[in-house]
């Protein structure tokens, strides 16, 4: 899941979703707004969020578009996403989280939520020029754990990962952090479900460092 919130504002990743926090956007970007049982029906709220976003965020992974729970690969969605747009202000800052609440199971979530991306800082929506708090770490469900679900500057203390181990990752609450540095309630979402491919092999020696 992938979502946004204004820190201003951050933008959070989900295993399925991205959402945006706080804020007034007026620019003509991605202005489609989002019917709250779409999270509600997915049980992302409450599982991730307790607010459902106000917008829907626009994602691809090269020729494949990130659309609101439809199922795509761990293959697919390896690397970070090639285009990501939401209703921002040129001036506001964003933080990008990307998170896993499903892990390692959805009958099971022990480790939720398990976080993939998490940007902060960032200007309108260049997350290029955001700084990095933890690298990106493409979908991994386990084999035959099904369908998983992927919505003024801070100075975060959570430690700094990288995509060469998945130590610190599980575990992680976007609400709370959200709530810790004041982002505010989800302005903008999106969300994909993925399940294991023979791609996860690959990312979980990645992850052994």
């Amino acid at each position: 899941m992938c979502m946004m919130l204004e820190t201003g504002t951050s933008m959070i990743f989900f295993t399925s979703y991205i959402l945006c926090f706080g804020g007034v956007f007026l620019v003509d970007a991605v202005k489609e707004t989002i019917e709250p049982q779409m999270f509600e029906e997915a049980n992302i709220v409450p599982d991730v969020i307790n607010t459902p976003p106000t917008y829907i965020a626009e994602i691809r992974y090269n020729d494949h578009v990130v659309n609101m729970g439809n199922e795509l690969t761990p293959t697919q969605v390896k690397d970070p996403p090639t285009h990501i747009n939401w209703p921002a202000e040129d001036d506001a800052l964003y933080t990008l989280c990307m998170t896993d609440p499903d892990a390692p199971s959805r009958a099971l979530p022990k480790y939720r939520e398990w976080h993939h991306w998490l940007v902060v800082n960032i200007p309108g929506t260049n997350v290029s020029d955001g700084t990095v708090m933890s690298e990106y770490v493409g979908s991994g469900p386990p084999q035959g754990t099904g369908l998983h679900r992927q919505p003024g500057p801070i100075n975060p203390d959570e430690k700094r990962l990288t995509n060469r181990s998945g130590d610190h990752r599980g575990n992680f609450k976007i609400a709370n952090f959200a709530k810790k540095y004041n982002l505010g309630d989800p302005v903008a979402g999106n969300f994909y479900q993925a399940k294991w491919d023979d791609y996860v092999p690959k990312l979980y020696e990645q992850l052994a460092g």
